[in-house]
């Protein structure tokens, strides 16, 4: 059986970004939505405290954590920001993930500790127009040229796609052997050939960029690989079960933060002379909200620990604690701007914010429902 009690060095981390996310990122996280930016200054700050490197070893700039205690510390910036969250969880899992499991010592001085740092972000570019959930359908092709590779294609929906300086681009060098063809590549966004088309207009996160990046005739030097070539599929999926469980952790912020703020408009707002709380339609509802997110963090702690703990697959507990959390997310913003009842729908309180970002985690780093497909292969593997 699994422990989740936290360690004393979990419970510092958290209190001290609790502390942090409350003073520095919640009171503003309305006005960084409006401007449709989070400012340097805070991705500075976040950087001092060692929150865009938790996991990176001392070696490499980074804090030297274990993935429960960056799940830990994800939960409560999401809890003041989703955006802010957003951009936290790409630079540590999509981006610094894959550089921990495949990059050589070299590729980690120079392109890991960096964004451990906070020196630079990094972005992953998997998506294309034409390949979503298929993801290794991509048509983003890579030539080889002499010593390195020549990029062509465009990705699209690439969080921090603005702000990043580095880049993990999976491109095709040969399509004839399908998902044995696709390489990961490390990529300087500033590179010749490199452009960012356009940023797109979302529903909600809005304070994180999400955009879409054009490769033309990108020269790529052969140490810039990433792994081996023709196993890009590998790093990919390595690394979408890492960021799937941050998705959860995500998802467990944003709840929590709905929760919290329907619980106190529940015993302030009065109707026929008595709070709403003491309604039992009202009741059920925060009962509900209170029992998901008990399960979803459980489900959360229990995949972040089998990472944690090294086992070398996770891909099920990944897959169920980013569906469940995701979905519990939706759930529970939705109740929230229900108890709210008309002022709910209102920007002037952020439960409107809350339920528009939570709309966004059963979409990216795998759908709903790829997560199904997924946990039902691996379920049925484990069925004689």
């Amino acid at each position: 059986m699994m422990d989740f009690t936290l360690t004393d060095e979990q419970k510092a981390l958290r209190d001290m970004v609790r502390d942090f996310a409350a003073k520095e990122i919640a009171p503003h996280a309305q006005a960084f939505d409006d401007q449709g930016a989070v400012p340097q200054s805070l991705l500075d700050a976040m950087a001092a405290l060692g929150l865009m490197g938790i996991c990176v070893p001392a070696e490499y700039a980074g804090a030297g954590m274990d993935y429960l205690a960056y799940i830990i510390a994800l939960e409560e910036v999401c809890k003041a920001s989703a955006s802010v969250g957003l951009i936290m969880t790409v630079n540590n899992t999509l981006y610094a993930e894959p550089l921990m499991r495949f990059g050589t010592h070299e590729q980690k001085l120079r392109w890991l500790a960096p964004a451990a740092k906070g020196e630079r972000l990094g972005c992953y570019c998997l998506t294309e127009p034409g390949s979503g959930s298929d993801a290794m359908a991509m048509a983003t092709t890579a030539t080889a040229d002499g010593t390195g590779f020549v990029l062509n294609g465009t990705k699209l929906f690439i969080t921090n796609g603005q702000i990043a300086s580095h880049a993990v681009v999976f491109a095709t060098v040969d399509r004839s052997k399908g998902y044995k063809g696709v390489t990961a590549f490390l990529v300087d966004k500033h590179a010749r050939g490199v452009t960012v088309a356009k940023k797109e207009k979302k529903m909600g996160l809005l304070a994180s960029d999400t955009c879409e990046l054009v490769f033309e005739n990108v020269r790529v030097p052969g140490d810039q690989v990433l792994g081996k070539v023709g196993e890009g599929y590998k790093v990919a999926f390595a690394t979408l079960d890492a960021g799937r469980i941050g998705i959860a952790a995500q998802a467990l912020g944003l709840a929590s933060a709905a929760f919290e703020a329907a619980v106190a408009y529940s015993k302030r707002r009065s109707q026929f002379g008595k709070p709403i709380s003491e309604f039992g339609a009202i009741q059920g509802m925060l009962a509900d909200m209170a029992t998901e997110l008990e399960a979803a963090r459980l489900l959360t702690y229990r995949a972040a620990t089998c990472k944690a703990e090294g086992q070398p697959r996770f891909t099920r507990e990944a897959s169920m604690a980013k569906l469940f959390a995701s979905e519990m997310a939706n759930r529970v913003t939705s109740h929230a701007v229900q108890i709210h009842g008309g002022s709910g729908y209102m920007k002037d309180y952020p439960v409107e914010r809350y339920f528009r970002d939570a709309r966004a985690l059963p979409l990216y780093e795998g759908t709903s429902e790829i997560q199904r497909l997924v946990i039902s292969r691996e379920v049925l593997k484990e069925t004689p």
